[in-house]
């Protein structure tokens, strides 16, 4: 799927989580996501708003509707996540 490839690559989750909030400019958007290189970040950004899910306003990039919806629908995984907590030495979630 289209959408499973986009959001499998490297910081594009990143980017969306960092405006769940609402706008920022590149540089801030460049600080919460510490770590990206601005090459990878410009290439994340075309790719997002090329996707509708981000747009460039005039206070920065922010989640478009279709984006915000996204992140909703990902909000039952959020819990999820949010209990599950690994206590293997690996890292692992033990089952």
């Amino acid at each position: 799927m289209a959408l499973f490839d986009l959001l499998g690559r490297r910081w594009a989750i990143t980017v969306l989580w960092s405006l769940r909030h609402g706008p920022l400019n590149f540089r801030e958007l460049q600080a919460a996501t510490e770590g990206i290189a601005t090459s990878v970040l410009n290439t994340r950004l075309r790719e997002l708003r090329d996707a509708g899910l981000v747009a460039n306003g005039d206070q920065g990039y922010e989640l478009t509707p279709q984006g915000a919806s996204l992140l909703a629908a990902g909000q039952p995984l959020v819990a999820w996540a949010d209990g599950w907590v690994p206590d293997a030495p690996s890292g692992r979630a033990s089952t």
